[in-house]
């Protein structure tokens, strides 16, 4: 079924997708405005500077300056962008410390590719930019690629022209061996101008990718050239010849992309049902490919990815009305996505089947559910958002007219509103909820398990709002990455012995204290049949490694950073083993892949922004979610924004005094949110609303 329109337009115009000129401000709190420092300041010539002189200070080897930019450069191309920028960091600050001008532009130029590659345009664009001020010495190694790096971020944002110009700027200085990447790149430019003359110009002068690592490439842009150039027929052709019957993840990987061409090559010629077919065979390429980083795609400028076939798929058959098959597809998408990311950089011991998780049927979703559960899924195309609706008694899907940018700009309005702590945050979240939760039928009461998409997972969901209350207050809610995963998770070990361990307030310097962090350690632990708790100076990685396992609850007050650039570097920040500390000792996401949670059923991270990450394209935030699920947790509790002091306190004793007398997860987190937003002094969603349950809903302690 699709949504009213008449309803959904009217919700667009009301929401406006634009910032709003308040008529009162509402000054920042405190953690808010540390949050938004450290947001500002986390990617600067300065942090990265000072970055380089504690990365160099703990380097037991130093290096020539020029050696750490060649680690940049090949972590960049491995797909470990962190990596990649601490290592540009050094050659930055040996250049600093030197004088040395075109160590500082090479190192400009390695931080500009990075930052491209990690899809941090607008720092890739200013790296980029001072790399060209102070690099005019050095045409071919510095103005040539960043050149090209400028053109990529300009194809990336849609603006054809600026690329075109920047790929020409590029040529104008390239190496003989460089030239040819940035002639496709240039191609794909003007392809996207709809200048299939001048594309079919600059494609003619590559030919020397015919033959080069650059061939699947080369041939992918030879089909997109003649779809562009309307000759559907012989795109057809070129796509099919891209395809190998050789085996393994590369080639598997150009069968993805021919079938894909193929698919819109046989839409051109209105076959749908053949296009749907390649598209089917698209995705079953995906399901054999080796997760690794690809960097040719970047320096290509074809920024393509398995996302995309799945999108293109489940819109087509969304046009067809098989809601049942976009599901599964869905559900598909976000088991690749995972892999995608992590690609070939956990430790050998991590298993691949098990971290890409089991795509499960809607059959067993279904009889999972019970009469009063409800997983609300949503996914996102670049035009129009899929919502589906999936109870014990049946499924329904929805077509919410509502594009990608916009969602994007409207929960990024609401989420500001809230962490500003504005009462236009109300206004937004009433509109939100019009948009989202209306159309649904919900019913009364119902649990609802959703799983978000894109720009949602930033969404507080509790704090969508109509003339009945807030959702938090009409429904219990929680969160998942996937129906799949919300599956196997409610699965496992439902009820757990009332076992705490608890770690709070790491010593690490004054600015890094958190006495309501280890208040709420103190607090709660009484609450629990058996409990352990570390607080300041016990809180150390080997404290943690080897007594979190053994714990049935486990809750960590402390601060954390979420790696916006690499997930796989969010880092829960800990005490060093020896005091005076020097810094933080900090437990990287991937770090927890190792570890082994088994018998753990929840983990807390009661700290700010655990929740956030990089959103990819079809799974869930890339931060510690699926890190601590792959451990063996069953549950999770995040935190999406800064978090209060005293709001946080009363949610978590409120929270674990309902749990420890046997409510399920689910209801628990629902009692805490409301008796915050029963205190008077926190109402406003920026108190009660900052945290989420992931995972296990029904998780229960006994008493």
């Amino acid at each position: 079924m699709v949504a009213s329109l008449r309803v959904i337009v009217g919700v667009l115009a009301a929401l406006a997708i634009v910032p709003v000129a308040w008529s009162q401000d509402v000054p920042l709190t405190p953690a808010a405005r540390e949050a938004e420092a450290r947001a500002r300041d986390a990617e600067t010539i300065q942090s990265l500077s000072k970055e380089g002189r504690l990365l160099l200070e703990r380097d037991q080897v130093k290096l020539d300056g020029y050696a750490y930019c060649s680690m940049a450069v090949a972590a960049a191309e491995r797909g470990e962008f962190r990596a990649s920028i601490e290592a540009a960091s050094r050659a930055l600050l040996v250049a600093q410390r030197t004088d040395n001008v075109d160590l500082l532009a090479l190192s400009k130029r390695d931080l500009a590719i990075a930052y491209s590659y990690a899809g941090d345009l607008d720092d890739a664009q200013r790296y980029a930019n001072e790399a060209l001020a102070v690099g005019v010495n050095n045409p071919v190694q510095v103005l040539a690629p960043v050149h090209k790096v400028l053109g990529d971020i300009a194809a990336r944002k849609s603006d054809s022209a600026t690329a075109i110009s920047e790929y020409r700027a590029a040529l104008a200085t390239a190496s003989p061996r460089y030239r040819p990447l940035v002639l496709l790149s240039l191609t794909n430019a003007q392809i996207e101008a709809n200048d299939p003359a001048a594309a079919r110009a600059t494609f003619e002068q590559a030919n020397e990718a015919r033959d080069s690592v650059l061939a699947p490439f080369y041939r992918r842009i030879e089909g997109n050239l003649l779809l562009a150039e309307g000759k559907p027929q012989e795109a057809l052709a070129a796509f099919a010849a891209g395809l190998t019957k050789s085996e393994g993840g590369d080639a598997s990987y150009e069968n993805l992309w021919a079938h894909e061409g193929m698919g819109r090559a046989y839409l051109a010629l209105g076959e749908r049902a053949q296009a749907r077919a390649a598209w089917m065979q698209a995705l079953d390429d995906s399901e054999t490919i080796r997760a690794r980083f690809r960097s040719d795609e970047f320096k290509t400028g074809l920024f393509a990815d398995t996302q995309t076939v799945f999108e293109e798929t489940i819109a087509l058959v969304v046009e067809d009305g098989d809601y049942a098959t976009a599901w599964a597809l869905s559900e598909r998408s976000r088991a690749r996505a995972l892999l995608d990311v992590v690609r070939n950089r956990l430790a050998v011991g991590v298993d691949a089947q098990q971290l890409n998780g089991r795509v499960v049927l809607l059959d067993e979703v279904r009889a999972t559910l019970r009469q009063d559960e409800a997983i609300v899924e949503f996914h996102i195309l670049p035009r129009e958002m899929i919502v589906w609706v999936v109870r014990a008694d049946g499924l329904k899907g929805m077509t919410l007219p509502i594009s990608r940018n916009d969602m994007a700009l409207a929960v990024s309005d609401f989420r500001n509103a809230i962490i500003r702590g504005r009462p236009q945050a109300l206004t937004y979240g009433t509109r939100l909820d019009t948009l989202l939760i209306e159309p649904l039928g919900l019913r009364p009461n119902e649990r609802l398990i959703i799983v978000p998409n894109g720009a949602l997972h930033y969404m507080p969901f509790q704090a969508l709002r109509n003339d009945q209350g807030f959702l938090i207050e009409r429904h219990p809610i929680a969160l998942a990455p996937s129906a799949s995963v919300a599956v196997q998770l409610v699965h496992r070990q439902q009820s757990v012995a009332s076992n705490l361990v608890a770690f709070g307030n790491p010593r690490i310097a004054p600015e890094f204290d958190l006495p309501g962090a280890e208040a709420e350690v103190r607090s709660i632990a009484p609450l629990f049949g058996k409990e352990e708790t570390f607080l300041r100076s016990a809180v150390t990685r080997t404290a943690f490694s080897d007594n979190a396992p053994t714990g049935r609850v486990v809750h960590v007050a402390t601060h954390a950073e979420a790696d916006t650039i690499d997930p796989l570097h969010s880092r829960i920040l800990l005490a060093p083993a020896s005091q005076p500390a020097d810094g933080p000792d900090s437990l990287l996401a991937e770090d927890i892949y190792n570890l082994k949670f088994d018998a753990v059923a929840l983990v807390t991270l009661s700290a700010c922004e655990t929740a956030l990450g990089r959103v990819e394209r079809g799974d869930e935030i890339m931060g510690f979610t699926r890190a601590f699920f792959y451990a063996g947790a069953s549950a999770l509790i995040v935190s999406m924004w800064p978090v209060s002091d005293e709001s946080t306190a009363l949610t978590m004793h409120t929270f674990y005094a309902s749990l420890t007398r046997g409510d399920e997860a689910i209801d628990a987190m629902r009692k805490a949110q409301l008796a915050v937003l029963a205190d008077k002094r926190f109402s406003h969603p920026f108190y009660w609303a900052p945290f989420d349950l992931m995972g296990g809903w029904r998780l229960s302690v006994a008493h």
